[in-house]
Order: C-alpha cells, then sequence, then structure tokens
C-alpha cells in the first residue's frame, strides 16, 4: 500500500511542477531544467526571465491543517535549495539569478518573484 501512496504523491507533485511551469511559460519565462539534484539538494524548475536565471521552487498543499504550501518552505528548505543553485552556477560565468516560488493551495496558485534571497 505505500507504494501506491508514494506514486500518488510523485504524480500529485509532477501535475504541481507541471501547471507550475506551464503559469511561467505563459508569463514569459524560458524552462530551461526540472528537478535538478546534487547531494543535499533540489531544484524544481530552473529558468531564463531574460539574462535573469530564475530558481523555482514548487510547493502544493490539498489543505492548510500546517500551514499551507508557504509554511512548508522552511529556512532549512531554503538552505538546500540555494545549495543546489551554487552546484548549479559552479563553473558558469556571472548571471544575475534569483530564488521564485509556486504556492498551489487547493486550487490556487501562486507565484511569489523574490522570494528569498541566497544570503537566508
Amino acid at each position: 500500500m505505500r507504494a501506491k501512496t508514494n506514486d500518488t504523491t510523485t504524480a500529485r507533485g509532477r501535475e504541481a511542477e507541471n501547471a507550475a511551469a506551464a503559469h511561467l511559460e505563459k508569463h514569459g519565462l524560458r524552462l530551461v531544467e526540472r528537478n535538478f539534484r546534487v547531494r543535499g539538494g533540489e531544484i524544481d524548475l530552473i529558468c531564463r526571465d531574460g539574462a535573469t536565471l530564475v530558481f523555482v521552487e514548487v510547493r502544493q498543499r490539498s489543505r492548510s491543517d500546517f500551514g499551507g504550501a508557504a509554511a512548508s518552505i522552511t529556512p532549512a528548505k531554503q538552505r538546500r535549495i540555494i545549495l543546489a543553485a551554487r552546484h548549479y552556477l559552479a563553473g558558469k560565468s556571472d548571471c544575475d539569478c534569483r530564488f521564485d516560488c509556486v504556492l498551489i493551495d487547493g486550487g490556487q496558485l501562486e507565484w511569489l518573484r523574490h522570494a528569498f534571497a541566497a544570503d537566508a
């Protein structure tokens, strides 16, 4: 039974990432990479907004019992995203970047630009 729950959670996460990517592309961002993983961190979506590289965390919650999607992006989670972003940027020429979040609570999608900073 556990595998089915994990499969369902994975499928919902993939659907949330697809919805987020479609929303961002509709607003002019270009998807560069999905699910960039390194030891200790992961970035759901990496996009370009003009010359700016955008690292996007996608969070979905069907219920707000524990504070909703925004509350799930803890300082520890931010540190893991920043770690992965630093790995992604290693060896690349200097470029502007920012950290955005796409929050999906129930059926509502909210895009937070500049959600946190690398010095968090």
